[in-house]
């Protein structure tokens, strides 16, 4: 069944027909090529999201990694330490302690609280570029805003910024590395970016311990309550916030510009109604979300609609797939910002304990773009003179290398 590889060129680029097919005849399904499950009903993803015998510990991913690269873990001790100790590849009792104390910085009034300052940082990026005419959404809005956003929040001086965006780049690639990268080379760069970005965390936890502020790593670093994090899980988790904080963002951005100028009536809509910028962000994250799929182990053997599942396989839970199920949404490829998001089932932001701490954040930060973006530039449009590209290269991230925009 090689038409059912979804990390096939023709698969990566358009998913969308692999995903009803996968559906309708093949919800659990093995492939050869990576060695790994794919589960596609949103009920089955949802199923799976609180299933016991699954465990989000992703450490196992490297571990799979380097078994096949022939490497020893010893070779990234750094990355592959801190990656265990993160929350996001924790279960059961561990995950909540070390999300009760992350979680005091992401209370919803304080995120709220932020508004007026992603606003202002996506004006000064539009001040940059307005009188051109023209630009890339990927590198000058996409790429910038994220970041700029997560280092505000979590009091990251002015004058680092660029250093943790370049050492965060090669641990978030070796995370779903793309065809035809060398790994071992990936490997080693990504250890050595973990040892600069742990002891830069070091210092700057250090620094928020004698002298706190607003800023998340400095309610984590005081946080008092049962099972706080040690030093190590502090780095560990700050480093989480920090890397995933704005890689995810980045490519939903780039996602849902394409989406809203590619279907003119609903951007007419949007502009018309701007009261509906919370339901077409929704839907934007439903129709085209940045992580199509997530991975899960299973820990034990167990059955998932007759199907065999072993311990120590790969489950890739796919939540873009779930998010088109014709069973939970109508007319599921229709992009529709007037659909009812209130019933919480689209999944882009994960299901159950493991749903994304950063949503809220994220959230803000894709209404405010796309506010800005239609106030600011009123005959937006794709560049026809100079095509999209398409990044698509992984099965887990989906977003744009280059976005060219006109107005």
């Amino acid at each position: 069944m090689s038409q059912l590889n979804p990390v096939s060129p023709e698969n990566l680029r358009d998913p969308v027909p692999l995903y009803r097919e996968l559906r309708e005849n093949h919800p659990v399904h093995w492939v050869e090529e990576i060695q790994s499950w794919l589960v596609t009903r949103h009920d089955d993803v949802i199923n799976c999201f609180r299933s016991p015998d699954l465990s989000a510990d992703r450490s196992k991913f490297f571990e799979l990694q380097f078994r096949m690269l022939g490497l020893e873990l010893k070779e990234a001790q750094l990355l592959v330490d801190t990656v265990r100790r993160q929350m996001v590849n924790q279960d059961g009792a561990a995950h909540i302690r070390l999300r009760r104390q992350a979680s005091v910085g992401f209370m919803p009034q304080l995120i709220d609280s932020w508004r007026p300052a992603i606003r202002g940082i996506m004006n000064k990026l539009m001040d940059e570029v307005q009188q051109r005419g023209h630009m890339d959404l990927v590198q000058q809005v996409s790429y910038q805003l994220p970041a700029q956003v997560i280092a505000e929040v979590l009091g990251i001086p002015v004058e680092d910024r660029e250093s943790f965006q370049e050492w965060t780049q090669p641990i978030f690639q070796l995370s779903s590395p793309t065809v035809g990268t060398d790994m071992i080379d990936l490997v080693h760069r990504s250890e050595a970016a973990m040892h600069q970005f742990d002891a830069y965390l070091r210092n700057l936890i250090a620094e928020r311990r004698r002298n706190p502020g607003p800023d998340i790593i400095s309610h984590m670093t005081h946080f008092q309550g049962p099972g706080q994090m040690s030093e190590d899980e502090l780095v560990a988790n700050s480093a989480l916030i920090l890397s995933a904080g704005h890689a995810t963002t980045t490519d939903q951005i780039s996602n849902g510009v394409y989406e809203l100028l590619t279907h003119p009536d609903q951007l007419q809509l949007l502009r018309s109604n701007p009261n509906l910028m919370k339901p077409a962000v929704d839907e934007i994250m439903r129709f085209n979300p940045t992580m199509p799929f997530i991975n899960r182990f299973a820990i034990r053997d167990f059955q998932l609609r007759g199907q065999t599942i072993r311990a120590g396989q790969m489950v890739f839970l796919g939540m873009a797939s779930a998010n088109r199920d014709p069973s939970v949404f109508e007319d599921p490829d229709r992009f529709d910002i007037t659909r009812d998001s209130t019933q919480h089932k689209n999944l882009s932001f994960s299901f159950g304990p493991h749903h994304c701490l950063g949503a809220v954040l994220a959230r803000h930060e894709l209404e405010l773009t796309f506010e800005v973006l239609l106030e600011r530039l009123p005959a937006l449009r794709l560049d026809e003179s100079n095509p999209p590209k398409l990044k698509s290269d992984t099965l887990l991230f989906r977003g744009f290398n280059s976005l060219p925009l006109r107005w």
